[in-house]
């Protein structure tokens, strides 16, 4: 049995949101930055650099952001 999915409003943060953008967050004391690779409803995926990734302890030079935890580079 499947249950129906909620709708739920879109804040303009997140609309405003694209591919490709520059961000940066904090992670394990470390402040990088990346690119966003893909958007999800709660969070992004954020493509780093080799160097980023090794600094925060990342398996890949993907990781998953969640909306409340980045801010845009300008």
């Amino acid at each position: 049995m499947a249950f129906p999915r909620k709708e739920r409003p879109i804040s303009d943060f997140v609309a405003a949101r694209k591919v490709d953008e520059k961000i940066s967050f904090v992670r394990n004391n470390h402040e990088v930055s990346g690119i966003i690779y893909k958007i999800l409803e709660n969070s992004v995926i954020v493509q780093l650099s080799n160097e980023d990734a090794d600094l925060i302890g990342a398996a890949s030079n993907l990781t998953v952001v969640s909306h409340k935890n980045y801010s845009v580079v300008e």
